[in-house]
């Protein structure tokens, strides 16, 4: 054999050699399928199920791994098999079974999970069932029962569970008033250690008060006996304020101007209501109504009446059941006897531009005249420029300017709001006062 054959061979079987030494066993080639397990086993509603009827349902979430069915024996206390229920897929391996339980005591329940014909280990558990306690509300009680409208009134009471005290509870304190059908919510309170409450409160009407528990998870509602409580309305304080009497000293058969605010307790103006003024003469003790007047939406009364001699003027409120009458401080005023003094007239009076921008100026113009023995000239004089805003019961001073020596007033003022004007001529010592007639200017924004 030729040295060439020889090496050639040698190789030959060094590899087959390699070969057999490398190739793996037959048995190592072949995995062995795992096994189905359950991982987790959750309960909705939790341990303990409280029973408020005859039955609950629960509902079993069944966590697996590499299984393809889940399977439960649930046992209730006192027996000893149940048959395999099957639970339905519900996401990769998750298994959902639901059941109704109401037997009180301790349960069992076997899991298992399985793929093909192979299954895992069982899993097994336990839960509680309970019954929902029972709860009452007692000795609930409205304290005092006749009281003034704006005083408190105490409301208390205990909620038991189970003939115990049930502390740490939130209680509704609810009420209804006379007449009415249902209950509302009025406020809260916590009970205490042993289930006592109590709240305070402030009744605005008659009518029933009761205490109300909406129940948790293991305790069903209860609501109280009602107790009734009687309001009455406390009557309220009047006053007169800024009563005023002008002009002072004024002459015999002119007329007084009066003017004044009726207020409440707890109302910036009392409207709508009665308020005299009366007089008594410096001869005499006696007061007499004169004159009255009903006060507006703001309290705000006005009055006038012709002056015949001095003396006291003051305004009066009677008052109600609702609201105490008062009587505002008196406001003496001097009369004098007449001076025979020339008439006068304020006319052509006249506010333009007609409508105005505003913050814009309004220009007024008027005249004056003086009578002289039967014919009317021009008068120098001051007269007052008055505003009256819309929807407002009071002229107010804007302004004064001078007549000139023919009685031609002229003036200005800007304007804001819209409202009427006009001029006022109080008099002298020579003539009496006169008044224009008013204009309206409506003003645009």
């Amino acid at each position: 054999m030729s040295l060439q054959r020889i090496r050639t061979t040698v190789i030959a079987l060094a590899v087959g050699a390699g070969a057999l030494v490398l190739a793996p066993p037959a048995s190592a080639q072949v995995q062995a399928p795992p096994v189905p397990t359950v991982t987790k086993v959750t309960m909705n509603p939790a341990s303990p199920v409280v029973l408020f009827g005859d039955s609950v349902k629960v509902t079993f979430t069944i966590t697996t791994k590499d299984a393809d069915k889940a399977g439960m024996v649930i046992t209730p206390p006192g027996v000893s098999t149940q048959p395999v229920v099957a639970a339905k897929p519900a996401g990769k391996d998750t298994f959902t079974l639901e059941h109704a339980v109401g037997t009180v005591g301790k349960w069992n329940y076997t899991v298992t999970a399985s793929k093909g014909d192979k299954a895992g280990e069982p899993v097994k558990g336990t839960f509680d069932v309970k019954k929902a306690l029972e709860t009452k509300i007692v000795r609930f009680d409205a304290n005092p029962d006749r009281i003034t409208k704006g005083d408190r009134v105490r409301l208390s009471g205990q909620l038991r569970a189970s003939d115990q005290g049930y502390g740490g509870q939130e209680v509704a304190i609810a009420f209804r008033s006379r007449g009415s059908d249902d209950f509302r919510k009025v406020t809260t309170t916590k009970t205490s250690r042993n289930g006592w409450f109590s709240a305070a409160v402030r009744p605005w009407r008659s009518g029933e008060w009761r205490a109300e528990f909406g129940g948790n998870a293991e305790a069903k509602a209860s609501v109280s006996d009602g107790d009734g409580v009687s309001v009455r309305y406390r009557a309220r304080t009047s006053a007169i304020t800024g009563f005023d009497a002008t002009p002072e000293p004024v002459t015999k058969g002119d007329r007084l101007r009066f003017k004044g605010a009726l207020t409440a307790e707890g109302e910036h103006g009392l409207r709508g209501e009665r308020v005299a003024i009366q007089f008594r003469p410096i001869t005499s003790r006696q007061w007499q109504n004169v004159t009255g007047d009903r006060t507006s939406r703001h309290g705000r009364f006005y009055a006038s009446a012709t002056a015949e001699q001095s003396g006291w003027w003051r305004a009066v409120y009677d008052g109600d059941r609702r609201i105490k009458g008062s009587v505002s401080g008196p406001d003496f005023v001097r009369v004098t006897e007449p001076v025979t003094k020339a008439d006068t007239r304020v006319i052509g009076f006249n506010a333009y531009p007609e409508p105005a921008e505003r913050g814009r100026y309004l220009k007024f113009r008027a005249l004056l005249q003086v009578d002289d023995d039967g014919t009317w000239e021009g008068y120098e004089g001051k007269v007052d420029l008055y505003f009256k805003a819309k929807r407002s019961d009071e002229y107010r001073l804007v302004t004064s300017v001078t007549t000139d020596d023919d009685g031609r007033a002229y003036a200005k003022a800007r304007a804001w709001t819209s409202g009427h004007w006009r001029f006022v001529y109080a008099g002298d010592d020579e003539t009496n006062g006169d008044t224009s007639r008013s204009d309206y200017v409506r003003v645009r924004r």
